[in-house]
């Protein structure tokens, strides 16, 4: 069990507001570069960045950056982006502007999946490297035992595919951050309860038991991208490490967070991540611009306050959200659940663009009005049969094969040229020691 904290924001002490025997108290880290806010890609494009630095403000208006390890990131990098993305891909990124998409050779945009969805705008290839830095921080934070739980809400872009982008993302940060983890640990589990399908991190990881995807989303066959139903359960090494939750219109919250709270349980307690990936896209909200779901935050938070009470490391990312005064509530929100801190209702009177956040100024606003939940007991209750049904098959946790299918030939936390050499020579030095030995018990046979 944990302890719960209320903030009070004119002293900027977190106070004991529950206790419940022993307290978990993690090291939280927030990984974030303003400059990610600064881009736009385009007035009528949903996608608005500058709903995180509504985040940041609001955050910090509380008082949360007292009591967090803040970390400035720093760009990533083109050779780690690599790791997942192909060449071309990125190469098309880094040259790419709208004043020379006309210049480009017949069929590339198409190629590159360039259109409404995925324009090309001014420092489109800046904008990505912001984002994807961040996460990548935070993946070396959690492996250097520096964070229990690290943040990054620019982070959760998990539509974006190895050779193009998909829905609003460019580069796939939650697949590099957990190609990072996965040097280090043996079992990753991805939670995805943005209202999309996580398509583009399912795809990535759906041959190997080493990363265990779950999505829950609004699914039909035609909403966007169009996968994401129960039969989707993995392949190869990977069959029955992939869980889909498709879910009509309307969900409320109890359904929601019993469901959640019915399958997370005995996944974890099977599969025994030693790492945990969420990503918290907001557009499962009600009254998202893009949403058909009727989730409050407290609802939202509530799945995340599930994950947390597990004890495990945790890398907790963004996504979707389409109306921003809504999405900096949740993740402001979501920040305090997971420092332990119980924020007051009322925005601070401080915060740069309060009005935003008018008529009502609350952190908690009704959003559980509008659609009509669709999704009947007995549904609900097959989908989770379903679901358990499949987290049955991994009959405990897999062992792990530390070989070079299932272990990155690369090391993307940035090692210098000298590192890198010497750990060649390391490699050379045992593999003719090896060789050595064999061509030894040969003569012995022979």
């Amino acid at each position: 069990m944990t302890s719960t904290f209320s903030y009070d924001i004119k002293t900027k002490n977190a106070q004991p507001l529950f206790e419940f025997g022993s307290a978990y108290c993690p090291k939280v880290s927030y990984h974030f570069n303003p400059l990610v806010s600064h881009y736009h890609y385009g007035v009528r494009h949903p996608m608005k960045p500058f709903r995180l630095m509504l985040t940041d403000h609001l955050v910090s208006s509380y008082g949360m950056h007292n009591i967090m390890d803040l970390y400035h990131t720093r760009k990533a990098t083109k050779e780690e982006m690599l790791e997942f993305h192909s060449e071309d891909y990125i190469n098309f990124m880094q040259k790419v502007t709208p004043d020379n998409l006309s210049r480009l050779p017949r069929g590339t945009l198409e190629k590159f999946n360039i259109g409404d969805d995925c324009p090309i705008f001014q420092n489109i290839y800046q904008y990505s490297t912001l984002y994807t830095g961040a996460s990548l921080d935070a993946s070396r934070k959690l492996i250097n035992n520096q964070s229990d739980i690290a943040i990054n809400w620019s982070g959760g872009l998990h539509h974006a595919k190895k050779n193009n982008p998909s829905g609003f993302c460019y580069v796939n940060d939650i697949v590099l951050a957990v190609i990072n983890l996965l040097r280090y640990h043996p079992r990753v589990l991805y939670i995805d309860i943005d209202l999309h399908h996580g398509d583009g991190v399912q795809e990535a990881f759906y041959t190997t038991d080493r990363v265990y995807t779950i999505s829950f989303h609004k699914y039909n066959g035609e909403f966007f991208p169009g996968t994401g139903n129960y039969d989707e359960i993995g392949c190869a090494r990977g069959k029955h490490y992939t869980v889909n939750v498709p879910l009509e219109d309307g969900i409320d919250d109890d359904s929601y967070i019993n469901l959640f709270k019915s399958i997370i349980d005995p996944l974890i307690t099977s599969f025994k991540p030693t790492v945990i990936i969420q990503q918290c896209g907001a557009d499962s909200l009600g009254h998202d611009r893009l949403g058909c779901f009727n989730l409050n935050i407290k609802a939202h938070g509530e799945c995340v306050k599930f994950v947390r009470s597990f004890g495990i490391p945790m890398l907790v990312v963004g996504g979707g959200g389409y109306t921003p005064r809504n999405v900096s509530r949740l993740w402001t929100y979501e920040t305090g659940i997971l420092n332990n801190v119980l924020l007051p209702k009322d925005i601070p009177e401080e915060i740069p663009f309060r009005d935003s956040f008018g008529p009502d100024f609350s952190l908690y606003p009704v959003l559980d009005d509008l659609y009509e939940n669709r999704n009947s007991k007995k549904y609900l209750e097959d989908i989770r049969i379903r679901c358990l049904e499949s987290i049955r098959y991994l009959q405990g946790a897999p062992s792990v094969r530390m070989d070079a299918e299932y272990i990155p030939t690369q090391d993307i936390t940035g090692l210098t040229e000298e590192e890198d050499e010497l750990i060649k020579e390391l490699i050379e030095e045992d593999e003719s020691l090896r060789l050595q030995k064999i061509e030894k018990d040969n003569q012995k046979i022979l």
